[in-house]
C-alpha cells in the first residue's frame, strides 16, 4: 500500500512539471533567475544572428537599431501578459486556452503548431551544423557537408532530446551556464564590431532598396519579420512561467528575455552585418564568418563554440515547451513518447531543409495563426472572462463541461483566428508573395494586424448575444 501510494505521490509530482494537472504553490521550482536564464537560453541561437543580419541590409544603422528593438519589446510585452494568469493558477496557456478554443479546437491547434513550432529547431539544428562544420575548418579539417550538415544537426537533435527528457530541472541548469556565457559574448561581438571598423562608416552604410520601392515599406517589410519574431515566441513562452514562484516574478522574466535580450542578440548580428559590410564590401549572416572577417579566427572560435552549445541549449528547451503544448490537447499521451516522437520529426526537417530555405514565409505564416490567439487571449483574460476561470472544467472534472462548446470546438474562437488569418493575406500582406496589398500593412505590419483583428472580433461577439456561448463557465468559478 504504501509503495502504491508513493507511486501515485510521483506519478502526480511528474504530471505537475507535465502539464497534466495545475502546479501547486509549493511546488514552484524556478525563481525570477531561474526562469529568466531558462527562457534567455531558450531565445539565443544562432537564427538570432540570422535575423538580424537580414533587416541590417534593409536598414539604415539607426533604422535597425529602433526596429528591431521596438517591435519586439512592444509586442513581447503585450504578448506575455497571459503570464499572469499562467502563474496565478499554475497553469500554460494552452490549458487556459480549453476555455477560448474548446477542447477540441486545443488538441488540433496545438498539435498544428507545435508542429510548425519545431520549424524553428529544424533551423537551429541546421545552424548548429554549420557551426561544426565552420569550427572544424578553423583546425584545417575538411567536411563534406552534402554529408556532415544532415549528420551533425541531427546529432543537435539528439543531445536536445536528452536534454528535454531531464526535464525542467536539467534544463534549468544548463542554461544558467549558457545564458551568462553567451551574454559575455554577445558583449564582446559588439565591443569587437565597433573598434573593428570606424561607427561613422557604419553609420554611412545605404540600405539595399531592391526589397521595396519606398523607405517606409522597406522599414515596415523589415518589421513585419520583427514582430513575428516576436509572435513567435508567444505559444511557446507562457509554458515555462507556471513554474514560477510569483506572478511578478514570473511576467518580468519571461518579458524581459523574449523582448530584451533575443533582440539584443539580434541587434549584435545586424551590427555584425554592417560591419563586415563596411570591411568586406558584402554582407553575411554566419556569425563564425563575420568574427573571422572582423577580429580573427581566435575571437571567432570562442563565439562559435558557445553559439553551438546555444542552439543544443535551445533544442532541449523548445523540444520540452513544444511537448507541453501538444500534451495540453491530449493530455493521455506520455511526454516521453512525446519528445521521442519531436525528435525523428525535427531530424526529418533537419534533413529535408525546406524550412531554412523559406524562412521568412515561414515564420510570417506561423505568426499569422498565432498573432489571433494573442489578441484574443489578451481580451478574454482582462476583458471577456476578468482573469477568472472555471478549472474544473478546464481538467474534465466529471460533471464540469463550460469547455466543451459545439463537439469540443469553440467556434466564436475559431472563427476568429479563420478570419484574420484569411483576411491578412487576402487584403494585408502575403508573405508567401512578399506583395503588400493595403495601407494596413505599413501601420501595423500583417503579423500585427493579426492580433489586433483577432482580439478585436473576440470583443465584438463578447458584446453580442454570443456571450452567453462564450460565458459558460459563470456558474462554476475557482475564484484564485
Amino acid at each position: 500500500m504504501a509503495a502504491k501510494t508513493q507511486r501515485n505521490a510521483d506519478y502526480i509530482k511528474q504530471e505537475t512539471i507535465t502539464g497534466t494537472v495545475p502546479v501547486l504553490t509549493n511546488e514552484r521550482q524556478y525563481s525570477f533567475w531561474d526562469l529568466f536564464l531558462t527562457t534567455g537560453g531558450f531565445s539565443i541561437a544562432t537564427w538570432c544572428y540570422t535575423q538580424g543580419a537580414y533587416v541590417a541590409q534593409y536598414l539604415s544603422f539607426r533604422q535597425m537599431l529602433v526596429n528591431i528593438f521596438c517591435f519586439n519589446i512592444i509586442w513581447v510585452f503585450i504578448e506575455c501578459l497571459p503570464v499572469l494568469f499562467g502563474v496565478r493558477y499554475g497553469i500554460d496557456l494552452w490549458v487556459w486556452l480549453r476555455s477560448v478554443l474548446g477542447k477540441k479546437g486545443v488538441a488540433i491547434l496545438a498539435t498544428v503548431i507545435s508542429l510548425a513550432n519545431f520549424g524553428w529547431y529544424a533551423v537551429d539544428s541546421q545552424l548548429f551544423a554549420s557551426s561544426m562544420i565552420n569550427l572544424a575548418g578553423f583546425f584545417g579539417l575538411s567536411l563534406n557537408i552534402s554529408l556532415w550538415k544532415p549528420l551533425l544537426g541531427v546529432l543537435c537533435v539528439i543531445i536536445g532530446t536528452i536534454i528535454a527528457l531531464g526535464g525542467p530541472d536539467v534544463i534549468k541548469w544548463t542554461n544558467r551556464f549558457l545564458v551568462v556565457a553567451l551574454l559575455g559574448v554577445g558583449v564582446i561581438i559588439v565591443i569587437i564590431c565597433f573598434t573593428a571598423v570606424p561607427l561613422g562608416d557604419m553609420f554611412k552604410v545605404k540600405p539595399d532598396t531592391s526589397l521595396y520601392n519606398t523607405a517606409a515599406g522597406r522599414f515596415m517589410l523589415s518589421a513585419e519579420g520583427n514582430v513575428a519574431f516576436a509572435f513567435s515566441w508567444s505559444t511557446q513562452a507562457l509554458v515555462m512561467p507556471r513554474l514560477a514562484k510569483s506572478e511578478k516574478q514570473g511576467y518580468w522574466a519571461t518579458s524581459l528575455a523574449y523582448g530584451v535580450v533575443a533582440p539584443f542578440f539580434v541587434a549584435a548580428g545586424g551590427v555584425m552585418a554592417i560591419a563586415t559590410f563596411v570591411k568586406a564590401g558584402y554582407y553575411e549572416s554566419d556569425p563564425a564568418t563575420m568574427l573571422a572577417m572582423l577580429a580573427g579566427p581566435g575571437f571567432s572560435l570562442l563565439s562559435l563554440l558557445l553559439v553551438a552549445f546555444a542552439n543544443i541549449g535551445t533544442q532541449g528547451t523548445g523540444s520540452y515547451v513544444n511537448c507541453m503544448i501538444v500534451k495540453s490537447g491530449l493530455p493521455k499521451i506520455s511526454y516521453k513518447v512525446l519528445v521521442i516522437i519531436s525528435m525523428f520529426y525535427v531530424s526529418v526537417l533537419t534533413v529535408w531543409g525546406w524550412v531554412m530555405d523559406n524562412f521568412g514565409s515561414f515564420i510570417s505564416l506561423a505568426a499569422y495563426i498565432q498573432g489571433p490567439i494573442i489578441g484574443m487571449v489578451a481580451v478574454d483574460y482582462f476583458i471577456v472572462k476578468k482573469r477568472k476561470i472555471s478549472l474544473k472544467s478546464l481538467y474534465n472534472i466529471y460533471g464540469h463541461n463550460a469547455y466543451g462548446f459545439t463537439h469540443g470546438f469553440n467556434l466564436v474562437g475559431l472563427a476568429c483566428i479563420i478570419i484574420s488569418f484569411t483576411t491578412c493575406i487576402m487584403f494585408i500582406y502575403n508573405p508567401l508573395s512578399g506583395e503588400i496589398k493595403s495601407p494596413v500593412f505599413i501601420a501595423v505590419t500583417g503579423s500585427g494586424y493579426t492580433a489586433i483583428c483577432g482580439g478585436l472580433l473576440y470583443w465584438i461577439a463578447s458584446i453580442t448575444p454570443l456571450r452567453k456561448y462564450m460565458l459558460r463557465d459563470r456558474n462554476e468559478l475557482d475564484i484564485v
